[in-house]
């Protein structure tokens, strides 16, 4: 079937969006949480259900939480700056 009309173009959003400015401490920090978040709420899913779509879903869960351990192992990598010494 012919479109005579091209797609319109997509701007992005801006409605959502990180801050500039934002350490990447913070961003991992929060991915951290969000990450966890969502493999509690995988879990707790997947207590409804059977088969293979308990399967499915218990496999995403893995997923988000090998996502979670790489995202806490980049947090401990991340070298802080030290304190001044106080005078």
């Amino acid at each position: 079937m012919f479109k005579p009309t091209p797609n319109p173009p997509h701007t992005p959003s801006h409605l959502f969006q990180v801050a500039p400015d934002a350490s990447s401490e913070a961003l991992l920090a929060y991915a951290c949480e969000s990450l966890a978040s969502a493999s509690v709420m995988t879990s707790d899913l997947a207590g409804f259900l059977d088969g293979t779509h308990r399967n499915t879903l218990l496999g995403i869960q893995q997923i988000i939480m090998l996502g979670e351990l790489s995202v806490n192992r980049a947090l401990d990598n991340i070298e802080l700056p030290e304190s001044s010494p106080q005078s």
